[in-house]
């Protein structure tokens, strides 16, 4: 997988086979997978409560109106269809990682954290059902469907070596999207476009509209985002991150990484196709490191 729709950004790619030699390959998995039914509240400190509520920092504007077209129901239905499957072919390939794996131990502790941060990006994610799962897979990926549907793959923590505050600007920036409804807005303009609609077609043909969103579960794997869409998901991602208390400089040293693992951008990943240039979103990080600072230094004095 190694292109991400964004989500780090990328459709989940083909499960490999697991390396008979590698443990995660050979762990019972006939558990369950996680659910981490966060809701808004649920053992929250005051001073994250407070945190939460603050006005943003960095600057994204407002999202589209255009994503309306897309009955929001529809489509977190459809995601979390789409999530069950995946969820099901990593089990069967005996890739899918039991809950007391410690990888997947630690990227639910950092999203526990990142969570109570998320609603003012999002009113209604205080009602999502966030999951995290890890997948035995040697692609540089992760990703977050609509209504909080998280899913890591091996190669990108193995690969890169990923510190805490690393993986937390990823995990952010990947909630960022489906905060942001990116995935949303991007089908509600590819839909109106595709079947020529007009202003009025658009208000008479909803239906028409959330009968293809209900189809739309295979799409939420291969949709690529645009680069203002990255560039946003950075920045909301980097936010989040800092109010949790992570490191803001870690989303530098998280691209200088990926840069390197990717040749300076030669034979990068497909997801990154759709993303800024490294130079260009490390700079654009780096001007919004100031926004963020009061932030991260405010996490670690509540802490």
């Amino acid at each position: 997988m190694i292109q991400t729709m964004c989500w780090l950004c990328l459709p989940p790619p083909e499960l490999t086979d697991p390396d008979p030699s590698d443990p995660r390959g050979q762990t019972d998995l006939s558990r369950r997978a996680f659910m981490h039914s966060a809701r808004w509240g649920a053992g929250l400190s005051l001073s994250a409560l407070i945190a939460s509520h603050a006005h943003g920092q960095v600057d994204v504007g407002q999202s589209s109106n255009m994503r309306k077209l897309i009955p929001v129901e529809t489509l977190e239905a459809s995601a979390r269809q789409q999530y069950r499957q995946t969820l099901s072919e990593a089990h069967t390939k005996g890739a899918l990682a039991p809950d007391d794996y410690p990888q997947l131990q630690r990227l639910r502790a950092i999203a526990n954290r990142l969570i109570p941060f998320t609603a003012q990006w999002n009113p209604d994610s205080r009602k999502w059902k966030w999951e995290v799962n890890l997948i035995g897979s040697n692609q540089l990926n992760a990703w977050c469907m609509p209504g909080g549907k998280i899913a890591f793959y091996t190669g990108i923590l193995d690969q890169l070596k990923l510190t805490d505050d690393e993986v937390a600007m990823i995990m952010g920036h990947e909630m960022a999207h489906a905060l942001r409804e990116h995935a949303r807005e991007r089908m509600a303009k590819s839909k109106a476009t595709g079947v020529g609609l007009s202003v009025a077609s658009q208000l008479l043909g909803l239906g028409q509209l959330g009968d293809v969103a209900a189809n739309m579960g295979t799409q939420l794997l291969t949709l690529k985002y645009g680069r203002d869409d990255e560039t946003e998901a950075d920045l909301v991602g980097l936010e989040i991150a800092a109010r949790a208390g992570f490191k803001p400089e870690a989303s530098v040293q998280l691209w200088k990484k990926m840069l390197s693992a990717t040749g300076g951008g030669r034979g990068q990943p497909s997801f990154l196709s759709t993303h800024p240039s490294g130079n260009n979103r490390i700079q654009e990080l780096e001007a919004n490191l100031p926004k963020v600072a009061n932030l991260y230094a405010q996490a670690i004095q509540s802490n």
